[in-house]
């Protein structure tokens, strides 16, 4: 429905000398990402339950919000520094509402002042959001990513003590609507995520890491650091490249760890599953360091994943037909 939409209203992304795609392909598939994440809230509240006190609306207010910036420089298209002022905006709003990183381990796990938490809450918030964005450069990429990075997250939230199920709950329904969104995503792509997606995806990966694994333990808060390894290393290495060239970390190019690969030789299916191994390698690595429950669930979960995945495309393939 939305690729269908999109082409009728002319929301495509046009090739250039920055993009590997060579056709206009449809660039709001946050929309379909962020619909079914909330359709499915939405059917925990019409079974009664909502698990207030949890978190949750903050989250669930600020990741909406953060999809609506998305979908409007997804169609009418903002400046960085603009983009970047509501996003410290909407993440000082869930701040406000609870989600904050409020300890760190270098100190002994001492309570830290607002105004020590408040900037680490925002950088982290606002960092992994843009981070997330910035690996969404290769059909299916992002949605991999994303969708073992949430898997993961999820599978620590419940068995670090105290187990906070309601951000495993975000977790797994993220990575769900992805695995759907991927079936469309898998090269060639028929439909992107755009802004929409990947912000909306990348701020519940962020918002989910602190309420389901920061709070948990005075350690733990080193665990998602590894968990979302990828987009961190990739926003870290496209920032300082940028800045050393006299450029502002904001402005787009053509230089990301995926552009290295493509330029290597490898193709856009190999990139994928490169870079997603690597994802797959530092969430069984988080969960090493967890607990062992949760190195056996990250095990089952990765072929489980596979296999998914592997059906998905086949489906497209037989689709084709």
């Amino acid at each position: 429905m939305v690729i269908s939409f999109s082409k009728k209203e002319g929301l495509v992304d046009v090739p250039n000398e920055r993009k590997i795609h060579t056709k206009p392909i449809s660039r709001i598939g946050g929309v379909a990402i962020w619909a079914s994440t909330m359709l499915t809230f939405l059917c925990l509240v019409l079974m009664s339950y909502y698990p207030y006190g949890k978190l949750l609306s903050g989250i669930l207010l600020g990741s909406s919000l953060m999809f609506l910036l998305g979908l409007i420089d997804d169609v009418y298209g903002l400046g960085a520094k603009f983009k970047l002022v509501v996003q410290v905006s909407i993440a000082t709003i869930v701040y406000l509402l609870g989600v904050q990183i409020d300890s760190l381990p270098f100190f002994g796990g001492v309570e830290l002042a607002w105004w020590i938490s408040y900037p680490i809450t925002m950088l982290w918030i606002v960092g992994i959001s843009n981070a997330v964005n910035f690996i969404d450069g290769v059909d299916g990429l992002a949605g991999s990513v994303i969708t073992v990075n949430a898997i993961t997250l999820a599978i620590l939230a419940i068995t670090l003590t105290p187990a906070n199920p309601i951000s495993a709950l975000i977790g797994f329904i993220l990575a769900g609507s992805m695995l759907a969104f991927l079936t469309f995503n898998f090269n060639p792509a028929k439909i992107f995520m755009g802004d929409s997606g990947a912000l909306f995806s990348g701020f519940l990966l962020a918002t989910i890491s602190i309420t389901g694994v920061m709070k948990v333990a005075t350690l733990a808060i080193l665990l998602p650091f590894v968990v979302l390894a990828v987009p961190i290393i990739d926003i870290t290495y496209a920032s300082l490249r940028r800045i050393s060239k006299g450029k502002s970390p904001f402005v787009a190019d053509a230089e990301h760890i995926h552009h290295k690969l493509l330029h290597a030789g490898f193709s856009q299916k190999t990139t994928v599953v490169i870079i997603t191994t690597v994802a797959i390698l530092a969430g069984g690595l988080a969960c090493l360091f967890a607990s062992h429950n949760a190195i056996k669930y990250d095990f089952f979960l990765t072929l489980a994943l596979v296999g998914v995945m592997i059906l998905l495309n086949v489906i497209r393939v037989l689709t084709k037909k």
